[in-house]
């Protein structure tokens, strides 16, 4: 009987753009998938020659932390839908946007948290990730919406110096 519907194998492939210099990777929302982004990205980044490995290093700690952040997001809804890590590498920079579906939140309500020497800094076991990519991305935005989140991280290579 024919129910005019293709097999999953008999599928026409989704035709995706990409562009030169970018890498797309889509991980289950489970958190033992971080590691595999911070091995891609950090290869990725390995391609720019003028991009330092203490900088490297930064991005790797960024994408982590937003990764676990979208991996948490899609927690909270029950939702296994995959979250999407996408790499644009540029002349002077790369630049990764970690996308989840979940429900999304103002980066404007994370509240300020006590210098690090302060012993009030202990009070704070979660809440460092968004501090923590600010902290090491030269760039990022955080923009949420009806169709989810999008954590964009950039970091410069030595051609262009991080601003103090």
């Amino acid at each position: 009987m024919d129910t005019g519907q293709m097999s999953t194998a008999e599928q026409e492939p989704v035709e995706r753009e990409f562009r030169p210099g970018q890498l797309v990777l889509e991980i289950p929302a489970r958190t033992e998938f971080v590691s595999l982004v911070r091995v891609v990205v950090a290869a990725a980044a390995e391609l720019e020659p003028d991009l330092e490995n203490d900088r490297i290093d930064d991005l790797r700690i960024a994408v982590s932390e937003a990764t676990t952040n979208a991996i948490e997001a899609h927690g909270l809804l029950g939702s296994f839908d995959r979250i999407r890590i996408q790499c644009n590498l540029a002349d002077d920079e790369i630049s990764v946007v970690v996308h989840d579906e979940g429900v999304g939140f103002d980066p404007a309500t994370v509240p300020d948290l006590p210098e690090p020497e302060s012993p009030d800094r202990l009070d704070h076991e979660s809440g460092l990730g968004v501090h923590l990519m600010q902290m090491l991305a030269d760039e990022s935005e955080i923009s949420s919406g009806e169709n989810g989140t999008d954590v964009t991280l950039v970091v410069y290579s030595s051609k262009r110096r991080r601003l103090p």
